[in-house]
């Protein structure tokens, strides 16, 4: 069941959809990239693919609809990784505030941008089980990369040549259990035939794979 819920962050209020399957052990945070919301496609479908296997999801957005008009003049939020950074570990707190999330083994699923913010907050809580980055841009983390512990799986599509070469420059910066995944024949987007499905598989398996901790300590 999918629940629209409303997430304070300092002064601002950010919408998000909570899908919690029965028995979930894990809880998987969406963190979009630049000039996208809760509402991606992609990330639906990613998402609706964890459902399936049992892990709750949490999209969201990172930005108040007023900074949204903003930004789509202007883009001067959505490179903003300290922003980012710090809406999601508000999000992050809001989980282990609520009864029905807050005993679930996190994790955060970040493309474009927001796969850099995730790194930045995942550094920030070294309880974070695992990371994925999906068409990222994890070299704008910046000093934050060699502080990151949870795993961290990064997939490119193998015609993104630009983002492969940054991507392999982060995984060296990286000092956690890291891997790099490139999906033959797929660009930025993923919109290839067959593309995104085999991002969502690798990302179900990554997830499952670390996040299965029974009474991992949540972030204070």
């Amino acid at each position: 069941m999918t629940t629209e819920i409303t997430i304070p962050a300092g002064g601002a209020s950010l919408a998000g959809a909570l899908s919690l399957p029965e028995r979930s052990h894990s809880l998987v945070l969406f963190v979009h990239g630049s000039g996208s919301s809760r509402h991606s496609l992609r990330n639906q479908f990613v998402a609706r693919t964890l459902n399936n296997a049992g892990l709750a999801t949490l999209l969201f957005d990172l930005l108040t609809a007023n900074e949204e008009r903003i930004d789509s003049y202007t883009a001067e939020f959505r490179f903003n990784i300290e922003l980012l950074a710090e809406r999601l570990s508000y999000a992050t707190k809001w989980t282990s505030e609520q009864a029905n999330t807050r005993d679930l083994c996190i994790g955060y699923f970040g493309s474009s941008t927001g796969a850099a913010a995730a790194l930045v907050s995942a550094a920030e809580f070294p309880d974070v089980a695992a990371v994925v980055s999906r068409g990222g841009r994890p070299d704008l983390a910046g000093d934050a990369l060699p502080k990151v512990q949870a795993p961290t799986l990064l997939i490119v599509g193998g015609r993104d040549e630009v983002v492969i070469t940054l991507n392999q420059q982060a995984q060296r910066e990286i000092r956690a259990e890291v891997k790099l995944e490139i999906v033959p024949g797929a660009t930025h987007l993923f919109e290839e035939p067959g593309a995104l499905d085999r991002v969502a598989k690798l990302a179900t398996d990554w997830f499952l794979r670390h996040s299965a901790v029974p009474e991992r300590k949540r972030p204070a």
